[in-house]
């Protein structure tokens, strides 16, 4: 029903044709390059009729840099049709300045946060750290180069740079262990409202809403080890979002967090306890356990979409798993306090400098090795071939020879990223 509104939408008899359109964006502006950027809005008027539905803008950053989430913009604009069906009805192009309304307060108070964050991180890191700090711990990746950018997404840490249920599930963790003397019920509570102003501050857009839920989820079952009742509220969740938003289903990053949710849930635990049963440190077993889980659970599919195969992807995020979270946690705490304690905030984000220089260090090593991405068929054949290499490696794992291997690659591997970080 909804696929069959959008295709029948209004504003398809302007299609070809430019008129004025308000707007109000539901996600930040995203760079294209060539003085170029682009963000998803829901339209509200065209001309002087009122309109609802989801559109994609394109306008020069020059005018349209200062958009924030929530802040109704009118400008006139060239209509198309656009090409993805994922329940768009009109791509506008802009082709003048806009006129800014006024956002919530809400929202305003949610970008003051990020502009002082923003300023701090400038203020106290150098150059590559303070564009990487926003991006690990809001998903603000507007100031990130463009050869950093690539090396992250060959070395299979692009997840990294993106608000996922990874990121909510340490926020609520660090919340609950921090809230523990106060009783498992208020502990509860002050991690669900640290969950909804984490989701406001780093803007509750589709993407970010749908990591807050996964991520609750994810928590949910690794706290109460009840794996059983955690898939159901799993399957149950999927449905609900999918009925809300329908759009979701063509969303590859949704699917990725389900996979990657189904992964936290099912497969990090028992892995978890095998490494503590043989030794290894609980906190240390579970950050590897998570970050391993998830990457090998979507390999296949971010391999389908992107035609690539990052061979390095699974060194190169064991390599950083034991820094995420102190980025993640301390970088939240700072941008709390940026308006409240800007001295202790500074100091926060200076603690993320050497975790900072290592996540970067990994990423362009791992880009940098021979052969760290490999081509592969896109679509089903990828997702089988990819799929089929990680099944075996796992069953594989259990013989001892293929471990002795395996290790002896990812410490060569690691020498090698250690040499490229001299």
């Amino acid at each position: 029903l909804r696929a069959d509104a959008a295709a029948h939408h209004p504003i398809t008899a302007a299609f070809g044709t430019s008129a004025p359109a308000t707007v109000t964006p539901t996600e930040s502006p995203v760079s294209l390059g060539s003085s170029r950027l682009m963000f998803r809005a829901t339209l509200q008027r065209l001309r002087e009729a009122e309109m609802s539905g989801r559109v994609v803008v394109f306008a020069r950053a020059s005018d349209f840099a200062a958009v924030t989430v929530g802040q109704p913009v009118r400008f006139t604009a060239r209509i198309t049709r656009p090409t993805r069906r994922d329940l768009t009805v009109a791509v506008l192009n802009a082709s003048g300045p806009p006129t800014m309304g006024t956002a919530s307060a809400v929202q305003s108070a949610a970008h003051g946060v990020r502009s002082r964050f923003a300023a701090a991180v400038r203020a106290t890191l150098p150059g590559e750290q303070a564009a990487m700090l926003p991006a690990l711990v809001l998903g603000d990746t507007s100031a990130v180069p463009s050869d950093t950018s690539r090396d992250f997404r060959v070395a299979g840490m692009t997840h990294l740079m993106a608000v996922s249920g990874a990121n909510v599930t340490i926020v609520c963790a660090a919340v609950l262990f921090s809230a523990r003397l106060i009783g498992p019920r208020s502990a509860v509570a002050l991690a669900a409202l640290a969950l909804v102003a984490f989701v406001i501050v780093v803007q509750p857009t589709a993407s970010v809403v749908r990591a807050a839920v996964m991520g609750a989820i994810a928590l949910t079952g690794m706290l109460t080890s009840r794996r059983r009742q955690a898939i159901p509220a799993l399957a149950a969740t999927v449905l609900v979002l999918l009925a809300v938003a329908p759009a979701l289903a063509v969303d590859v990053g949704f699917a990725l967090s389900v996979l990657a949710t189904a992964a936290l849930i099912v497969v990090a635990p028992v892995w978890s306890r095998r490494l503590v049963a043989k030794g290894w440190p609980k906190p240390l077993a579970d950050a590897l356990a998570v970050a391993w889980a998830a990457q090998v659970v979507t390999a296949p599919l971010v391999a389908a979409i992107s035609g690539r195969f990052s061979v390095v992807a699974a060194l190169a995020n064991l390599a950083v798993a034991g820094v995420i979270a102190p980025i993640t946690v301390l970088g939240t705490a700072a941008a709390a306090l940026c308006a409240l304690w800007p001295a202790a905030a500074r100091l926060l984000i200076r603690f993320t400098g050497p975790e900072l220089w290592w996540v970067d260090g990994v990423a362009h090593a791992a880009a940098d090795m021979p052969g760290a991405a490999v081509p592969v068929p896109e679509g089903m054949p990828g997702i089988l071939i990819v799929g089929g290499v990680t099944v075996l490696a796992v069953v594989l794992w259990r013989w001892r020879p293929f471990r002795v291997a395996a290790g002896v690659g990812a410490l060569a591997g690691l020498a090698w990223a250690l040499s490229g970080l001299a």
